[in-house]
């Protein structure tokens, strides 16, 4: 057996690549199973973004590019974040990414150093632990309260903070809750993280998927641009999931230390997809305001039928495509229950545990499925329950 390094074993899988493998080998076997586990819009991408990069192959886009990015699409990403945020950037302070998980990971390789500390959101993206684990540090989760409509409650907020805390995570909207924080949740981070002098990774990647209030970036709010890394991307707003394409937007120093990242690992995102994310960020936006309408009506039919299953509670989210049920009332626990319902009822979702300790006794949904696919999922879920 080969030998891998000790930090190797630190690094966790995604709960949802593990339920797709194992639902895909029901399916197999014949059984019929309703996908609920995935974090992927169910939409095609865009025609006119498709077009964008079918013509971008066809004029020749197929080689390396500089490694933070092509620069019509680092203008156009300053372009957008002016627009959608009000931030003003330039070029040099843009990395693009095959995906935004790499923002995550360059971000905690820059700044933390073995024994640090790096507050995240709990329940939380699990990516974000296991990074912050294979590096050596310490994940120290703060506590979204269902109570609070998964908001954190300010003083536990900084009570988690040590002298040791060298970065802040926060995620708005939330996954796995579909919670959104608030502008005076924000203010508190901010407040902590310029009297401790500790940066900000700020995951806006749900941003444009929010159905009641409005999105705050903590960059916008006084002195914490200059302290944040806002990491964004396409794969959810434009159904871009398998084209690879993320970016942060970030101080000029750091974004030439994880443009040095990129050099040493991915080297750069693929030529014509950065050609088209021009067109999914300045070309027409009606495919994205109908896909969120289609999900606003799908976040009505999945939270009015969870909370008539026995033993099952659910808020709605104000944010993302996820929902996150208190099923604590049914006696099991979520990995145990989130098995059975795939096992038995053919409902593959995640366990709330997969979020980190402060997700037990949840489950988490996507409700980017249809709304018939929905339906019978929780037909399957609610006759489960009702034989338990």
């Amino acid at each position: 057996m080969t030998k891998l390094a000790a930090s190797f074993s630190r690094l966790k899988s995604e709960g949802a690549f593990s339920v797709l493998a194992r639902a895909r080998e029901l399916e197999a076997q014949g059984r019929q199973v309703v996908h609920l586990q995935i974090g992927e819009p169910d939409f095609d991408t865009p025609a006119n973004i498709v077009q964008a990069g079918i013509n971008a192959l066809n004029d020749g886009h197929t080689h390396y590019t500089p490694s933070a990015g092509i620069l019509p699409l680092r203008q156009a990403i300053v372009d957008y974040v002016k627009r959608a945020h009000g931030l003003e950037a330039n070029p040099d302070q843009v990395v693009v990414t095959p995906g935004a998980k790499p923002v995550v990971f360059f971000a905690i390789l820059a700044l933390i150093e073995p024994g640090d500390d790096v507050l995240c959101p709990g329940p939380g993206y699990p990516t974000y632990e296991s990074m912050i684990d294979y590096v050596g540090a310490r994940a120290v989760p703060y506590r979204l309260r269902e109570e609070n409509d998964f908001r954190f409650d300010p003083d536990e907020f900084r009570a988690t903070v040590t002298p040791k805390t060298r970065l802040i995570i926060v995620n708005s909207p939330q996954n796995p809750t579909g919670g959104v924080l608030e502008r005076s949740d924000l203010e508190v981070i901010a407040e902590v993280a310029q009297e401790r002098d500790i940066m900000v990774l700020s995951d806006e990647i749900y941003h444009r998927l929010i159905y009641e209030g409005e999105h705050v970036s903590i960059a916008t709010l006084p002195g914490m641009q200059e302290r944040t890394i806002l990491m964004d991307g396409f794969s959810k707003t434009y159904a871009m999931t398998g084209w690879r394409l993320g970016y942060g937007v970030m101080p000029e120093d750091l974004a030439q230390a994880m443009a040095l990242l990129q050099v040493n690992s991915t080297a750069c995102a693929a030529d014509f997809t950065q050609v088209a994310a021009i067109e999914a960020l300045s070309g027409p936006q009606t495919a994205v305001d109908d896909m969120l309408a289609q999900f606003r009506k799908r976040r009505e039919v999945i939270v009015d039928g969870l909370n008539r299953l026995p033993g099952v509670s659910c808020l709605k989210p104000r944010g993302a495509f996820y929902v996150f049920p208190n099923i604590k009332q049914t006696g099991l626990s979520s990995s145990e229950l989130a098995s059975r319902l795939l096992e038995e009822a053919g409902v593959a979702l995640l366990a709330g545990s997969d979020f980190g300790e402060y997700g037990d006794g949840y489950l988490r949904l996507s409700f980017a499925n249809s709304i018939e696919n929905i339906q019978l999922a929780l037909e399957s879920m609610h006759q489960f329950l009702m034989e338990l």
